[in-house]
């Protein structure tokens, strides 16, 4: 880790403001499980020379649509960021360090590069915890311009935006009002949850119960009494034999959400749990 830079504690983020969670250094805090020796204020330097790269090609004051096209340019054709359409669903296009050096990843990976670097040059861009493809947002004068990472930062236009809700609604699209609703301002908090899910998601998959118990405990970290997070992380302790926690884990998910779809295989596994002995986790 360079001399200096300290990422933040996992035991402290529960207790900070939904905007007060450091957005890149949470991700880089989320990397670093997989790739421990990833030096954190590496990517902080990279970004700072893109951000000075960009200065002197950026009017003050200059037209807006003019900034992001030069802003999107330096970043998905020169330097090469991509959505990685052939690999999808590899984890390392949810890992930030290995986003930056691959210049690959997902839409939420892509939009915090590209949210970091805007940022950096005084663009006020948000994330948008879009249904089923993550998004960003910038207002400008008359509302807001929503734009696409995953495809070079495009614009998305308010009829595309409805169409791709659609099949997230019951197939129906959202009218106006829904859709204002749908493209508020995410998080820090909503973005880092949505990157751990995802990378739970695929964890689930592929039955690899250490990461997804470790990807279930970090989601908890951030967002405590999760009822998801909860649920995986008891499978995960049940398949690894940590029948204590697996429990307590499993009890806590059915006090929360009593109603779950699953809440009878829950509470069948809690039932052949009381009769395990297992190792104390």
């Amino acid at each position: 880790m360079g001399p200096g830079y300290q990422l933040p504690d996992w035991n402290s983020l529960a207790a900070r403001g939904d905007d007060e969670l450091p957005l890149l250094d949470t991700a880089l805090l989320i990397a670093r499980d997989e790739y421990p020796d990833l030096d954190p204020s590496a990517y902080a330097e990279v970004l700072r020379g893109y951000a000075a790269d960009l200065r002197p090609k950026i009017a003050e004051g200059g037209d807006l649509p003019a900034t992001l096209t030069t802003i999107n340019r330096f970043l998905f054709e020169e330097l090469g960021f991509a959505g990685n359409d052939h690999q999808y669903d590899d984890p390392r296009n949810s890992y930030l360090n290995q986003v930056f050096d691959r210049k690959l990843g997902i839409p939420i990976s892509l939009a915090v590069v590209q949210i970091e670097l805007m940022r950096r040059l005084g663009l006020p861009l948000d994330g948008i915890s879009f249904p089923g493809h993550f998004l960003v947002r910038l207002p400008v004068d008359d509302g807001i311009l929503v734009m696409d990472p995953f495809n070079k930062g495009r614009p998305v236009s308010a009829e595309e935006l409805k169409e791709r809700a659609s099949p997230h609604l019951g197939g129906r699209p959202p009218d106006d009002v829904q859709l204002i609703e749908i493209l508020a301002p995410a998080s820090h908090r909503t973005i880092l949850a949505r990157m751990l899910r995802n990378l739970n998601g695929l964890y689930l998959e592929r039955e690899d119960w250490e990461r997804v118990a470790r990807t279930s405990d970090r989601l908890l970290k951030i967002s405590p009494d999760t009822p998801d997070a909860l649920r995986d992380r008891g499978l995960a302790y049940r398949e690894l034999g940590h029948a204590r926690g697996a429990r307590e884990d499993l009890g806590r998910y059915l006090q929360l959400a009593p109603q779950a779809d699953d809440g009878d295989r829950m509470r069948n596994l809690l039932v052949e749990l009381s009769g395990l002995r297992g190792r104390i986790n």
